[in-house]
């Protein structure tokens, strides 16, 4: 068995979801516009630089959660998948996916977005195993504002990987062939550990390392 893991934002989908969200809870007036857009193009700014603080960033899109109860919470999402999710997923990039499951490979999605965000997504492409930041829930499964663990973000998303691995007794080491494919810099420790990583619609600066790495690269969404 092979193993295939996928981030997801810019990786599998061409924009970012928590960012997204972050426009749509704007859009449709659930926060203040001015102060909210303004926060969220900072934080989204970071990451691109790759200087984001994924602590502060979490719980700043914890928080705004938190503001509201949780079935308000899955209605709008269902309202953002229709409207800005779905239309973005391509088939080119469901069948990356599903030339892996057909395979018998072992898939999961890892991303430094939250599960409340991200889980929908993942389930729109068929993957049952996502590991993503998680959200803290209260006792009546509502949303704190604070993150539960570390971040699924750098060097976390090798903890990460590793954690889920080693709950089923195996490692990276266990298979033949690892994938994972990325598209940012902020994913270079886990590409640097698979046997085939895979710049994928790679920023600049991942695909400058990828160049010179040797590291393949996959342009799904513009060549």
């Amino acid at each position: 068995m092979n193993i295939a893991l996928f981030d997801l934002d810019h990786t599998l989908i061409p924009l970012d979801s928590d960012f997204e969200w972050g426009q749509f809870l704007v859009r449709i007036g659930a926060v203040d516009a001015d102060a909210f857009a303004k926060r969220n193009t900072e934080f989204f700014t970071q990451y691109q630089a790759g200087t984001l603080d994924a602590v502060e960033y979490l719980e700043f899109a914890l928080g705004t959660l938190a503001q509201f109860p949780r079935a308000q919470l899955d209605a709008w999402h269902a309202q953002f998948m229709e409207e800005v999710i779905l239309p973005a997923v391509q088939p080119i990039a469901t069948d990356l996916v599903k030339r892996h499951q057909d395979a018998d490979d072992l898939v999961a999605i890892i991303t430094a977005t939250n599960r409340f965000v991200t889980a929908p997504i993942a389930k729109a492409f068929g993957v049952s195993k996502l590991i993503a930041a998680e959200p803290e829930l209260d006792a009546n499964g509502e949303i704190t504002g604070k993150l539960k663990g570390i971040p699924t973000s750098g060097p976390g998303k090798v903890i990460h990987a590793n954690e889920w691995l080693a709950s089923m007794g195996k490692t990276l080491g266990s298979f033949a062939n690892s994938y994972f494919y990325s598209d940012s810099q902020n994913d270079i420790p886990l590409l640097s550990v698979v046997t085939h990583p895979v710049a994928t619609n790679p920023n600049a600066r991942l695909k400058a390392h990828a160049q010179a790495h040797g590291w393949r690269i996959l342009n799904l969404f513009n060549d």
